[in-house]
């Protein structure tokens, strides 16, 4: 039986975010997911068009029967830019990287806090909760042909702490997890591209996080965190990067 809040979550068809759709699952949670193209519960948009993220959420909402309690933004890019690239090339990516991994979230972030006003305003069940998929980065930064990834992560944290300070006299909640390198075939690629032992060496744990970590501290976040938590960001990094 399916209980409890209706759930959005982007880039929920691979790594991380399929991770975090298998949890909602297996807690019989209610959700929609986002990726590529449309499936029995996948919606397709393409979030590097400026105006896909609000489409996006219209049409979950109609799927999810007029009401999203939750909302993932889990959806985001890693994608190389070198300093010496050609300054279309380079500008071009910084461009593509904060549209998806930082507009997006935050167009959804922004459609999500007016329908719990409007919810609100009409005596309905008001207040929500977002949890942002940032990224170690955000504190610790990246490789050189990743400061647009690391600034995009970085930008989602302070986004989310702004919205649990303007936003928690609502019962809306924000919360964001930032994961270190973790065993996605993204990841993989990436850790065999630049030395995987040198890369795990500087990890106190000896291993990259599974993406299970991830998903069940997003699970948690969205379905049992105390309210007094909102603001929050959780590191996954294996004493990676300590705050």
């Amino acid at each position: 039986m399916i209980t409890g809040p209706h759930i959005l979550v982007t880039g929920s068809t691979r790594g991380i975010g399929a991770a975090i759709a298998e949890a909602f699952a297996a807690r019989g949670q209610r959700y929609i997911g986002h990726g590529r193209s449309d499936g029995d519960l996948t919606l397709g948009a393409d979030l590097a068009e400026p105006l896909a993220a609000d489409a996006l959420w219209e049409r979950a909402l109609e799927r999810l029967d007029g009401r999203i309690d939750v909302l993932v933004n889990n959806a985001g890019v890693f994608e190389p830019i070198a300093v010496d690239a050609p300054a279309d090339e380079w500008q071009g990516a910084w461009s593509r990287t904060m549209q998806i991994n930082l507009q997006a979230s935050a167009d959804l972030c922004r459609r999500a806090i007016l329908h719990w006003r409007e919810r609100a305003s009409l005596g309905q069940d008001g207040g929500g909760r977002i949890v942002n998929v940032a990224s170690r980065a955000a504190y610790r930064g990246d490789s050189p042909a990743h400061w647009h990834y690391a600034a995009s992560k970085a930008a989602m944290v302070a986004m989310t702490k702004s919205i649990a300070r303007g936003y928690a006299g609502e019962q809306i909640l924000a919360f964001a997890v930032c994961p270190g390198f973790t065993m996605t075939g993204m990841a993989q690629d990436y850790l065999s591209s630049r030395g995987g032992d040198k890369l795990l060496a500087d990890i106190p744990l000896g291993r990259v996080a599974m993406p299970d970590e991830v998903a069940n501290t997003v699970a948690y976040l969205a379905l049992e965190a105390p309210a007094s938590m909102t603001g929050a960001v959780l590191d996954i990094n294996g004493a990676s990067y300590v705050r």
